[in-house]
């Protein structure tokens, strides 16, 4: 009998620390999948939010996004500042502006953060000496100590044979295109562009939030962001089954952006983008930060979730 006693007690410890563990939402409620295992990449935390009233009686379309550790809670994040996700999207359906959604957070793995996000089929199209000077840019900002090499298809063969079946397996969501979005800013912008592209069938809209169309940390000699442009001209995937968000501001690193954004939008233009189906959005005064990206979120979540 006090075995099962303290069997019953190290049980609740055990729940209670895992709890005191996981970021504080105003609103919902987190799952957390720990060490999610994969064959392409390093075994990271996934952090599954769910609405209040969740129910399996009823399905939920998925928002997947990057960085998963900076959306809830400030009290968690190295910076001391959150996406406060939970809170923008519980208001939104609560003033039915959105149909029900659940947010799946994937972590980024800290040093494999860039390689993991920076578009590849983009950068393999340089030519050996524009790889050498990207590499030596990202270099001199420490972002890598040996040759540059991404690996993002290996991230979003993760997201897409991994992490997404498992996702629709265990819990009450839409498993169509219609219904799966995905989302990040900075470098988690530019691998949500690069995965619509890639995986047109899987996502039907992508939130692209102080996309880093830089690639490196530079605007002069770069060849990084041209690359990029020309990827989209080839890759962009039907507007008629697609939407995609991008935004910017001005300040701290955002203030390279506005030039960059204008040359895709054109492309976006130029493959039949339109107000209905694009939107980009431009912010004086923003900075590149989780508190600036909180304040515009329900811009994106409205456009793609509108009911």
């Amino acid at each position: 009998m006090k075995r099962i006693v303290l069997i019953s007690v190290l049980l609740s410890m055990a729940a209670m620390l895992q709890s005191q563990n996981l970021p504080r939402v105003v609103s919902g409620s987190i799952h957390r999948i720990e060490n999610f295992k994969s064959k392409f990449i390093d075994t990271r935390n996934v952090d599954v939010w769910l609405p209040d009233g969740y129910s399996n009686s009823k399905k939920y379309a998925v928002v997947y996004m990057h960085d998963g550790q900076m959306l809830f809670d400030s009290l968690t994040t190295w910076n001391h500042r959150s996406w406060d996700a939970d809170a923008v999207i519980s208001q939104l359906i609560r003033d039915n502006q959105i149909e029900p959604v659940i947010v799946v957070g994937i972590w980024n793995s800290g040093k494999s953060r860039h390689p993991e996000f920076f578009p590849q089929k983009p950068f393999e199209s340089l030519t050996p000496e524009l790889k050498a000077l990207a590499t030596k840019q990202l270099q001199s900002m420490g972002n890598t100590i040996e040759k540059f090499q991404p690996h993002s298809d290996n991230y979003l063969k993760f997201l897409v044979t991994e992490l997404k079946p498992f996702i629709d397996k265990n819990y009450s969501v839409y498993k169509d295109r219609r219904h799966t979005f995905i989302g990040g800013s900075s470098m988690g912008g530019l691998i949500s562009m690069y995965a619509i592209c890639e995986y047109p069938k899987i996502f039907g809209g992508a939130i692209c939030m102080s996309t880093h169309w830089p690639g490196s940390f530079t605007v002069e000699n770069n060849p990084i962001p041209e690359s990029f442009f020309i990827y989209l001209k080839s890759s962009l995937p039907d507007p008629r089954k697609h939407k995609i968000y991008f935004d910017y501001g001005d300040k701290t690193l955002d203030a390279m952006y506005p030039p960059l954004q204008q040359k895709a939008d054109e492309v976006m233009k130029a493959k039949g983008y339109t107000n209905k189906n694009w939107i980009t959005r431009f912010y004086p005064g923003d900075d590149h930060s989780e508190t600036a990206w909180s304040r515009r979120l329900h811009v994106p979540l409205e456009f793609l979730l509108k009911k």
